[in-house]
């Protein structure tokens, strides 16, 4: 009899260099649960903003329906029953599969403490719908990353001015953000993601040799101190990371993400040079989503799959988030064409 595998398990598999029986999938954050299921679960205001109001039992219930929300847009059809007792909504929209997501991100930003009663009982609420069939991410990133308009400036005259006292913020903050990552293990999550921008579509905002000193023995730490504590990690970046590349691998991520297309990072190419030593997430061409044509669409989810899934460690997803303005029908294709050709 054929292993049954669970979310959790090919993603797992994948991080770790393995085939499963079919590729996995997620996103950072999904931004089209408006159009595709009738609620977004990413708006500011999907909680109550008078929570800190609300009585406990309030804010368990506020909490658990958000819960809810999540458990119908990132599970499948199968994760509207807990223990033979259907969650009440609206049969239809209930009745309408979700996306199967093998990792769900449970981050919020106004829920950065772990152990606060909201983050506990969605969190709870989260596990009675899965399990530990699918695996539960939060950002955990703390590295610098490409400054703001208003701040580059200041970065920049840093480094030729005050490069220790910089070198001593960027410890600082990986040791913070090696702490924070080890209590959301011990509230129970899987994965983080690393979400700090390194690249534009023309490359680096520093130079290799600066991103080696300022950015990558931190970059390692993080990793390092996170799989230490029992979680996967994903490191993200948008744009070019050619440059880099080496430095992001030798960090020691599971995986990288997005791989970004619209600066011509090539899957393939990836693939071939590093997809023995770290697993590939993304590479479906956001911008082709968003104002392409049907085809390039289509071209780009099959060209991701053709190449990435080969001999396992790769996780398909778009290169950057389904964001608004991407229409869902065009998200719906690319789902789609996942589930014709995930299977290994």
């Amino acid at each position: 009899m054929s292993k049954l595998w669970t979310p959790a398990e090919r993603a797992i598999t994948a991080l770790t260099l393995g085939q499963p029986d079919e590729v996995p999938t997620f996103e950072l954050e999904f931004q089209l649960g408006e159009e595709m299921f009738g609620y977004n679960v990413h708006e500011e205001n999907n909680f109550p903003k008078d929570y800190r109001s609300l009585s406990a039992k309030e804010l368990e219930k506020a909490a658990y329906d958000l819960a809810d929300q999540y458990a119908r847009i990132y599970g499948d059809k199968t994760a509207y029953d807990i223990g033979g007792a259907a969650i009440s909504g609206d049969p239809v929209r209930d009745s309408k599969p979700g996306l199967d997501y093998a990792i769900v991100p449970v981050y919020n930003p106004e829920w950065r403490d772990p152990n606060s009663p909201i983050t506990v009982a969605f969190r709870k609420r989260l596990r009675e719908h899965f399990g530990n069939t699918r695996l539960f991410a939060a950002h955990g990133d703390g590295t610098f990353g490409i400054p703001n308009g208003s701040d580059m400036y200041e970065f920049s005259y840093r480094i030729a001015d005050d490069p220790e006292g910089l070198l001593e913020e960027a410890a600082l903050m990986a040791e913070k953000a090696c702490e924070s990552n080890k209590r959301q293990r011990e509230a129970g999550l899987d994965l983080v993601l690393l979400c700090r921008d390194y690249c534009y579509n023309s490359g680096p905002f520093l130079s290799p040799a600066m991103f080696d000193e300022f950015i990558t023995p931190f970059l390692a730490k993080i990793c390092s101190s996170a799989k230490n504590d029992g979680l996967y990690v994903i490191k993200h970046t948008d744009g070019n990371i050619m440059p880099i590349i080496r430095s992001l691998v030798e960090a020691g991520p599971h995986a990288l993400h997005s791989l970004d297309p619209m600066a011509g990072v090539d899957i393939r190419e990836v693939k071939r040079f590093y997809g023995d030593k770290v697993a590939l997430c993304g590479n479906v061409h956001c911008a082709a989503m968003q104002t392409g044509t049907v085809e390039q669409v289509i071209e780009s989810a099959e060209y991701c799959l053709n190449y990435g899934k080969e001999g396992g460690g790769y996780i398909f997803t778009t290169s950057n988030v389904p964001f608004k303005g991407i229409p869902a029908e065009r998200y719906q294709l690319v789902h789609d064409i996942w589930l014709r050709m995930k299977k290994y």
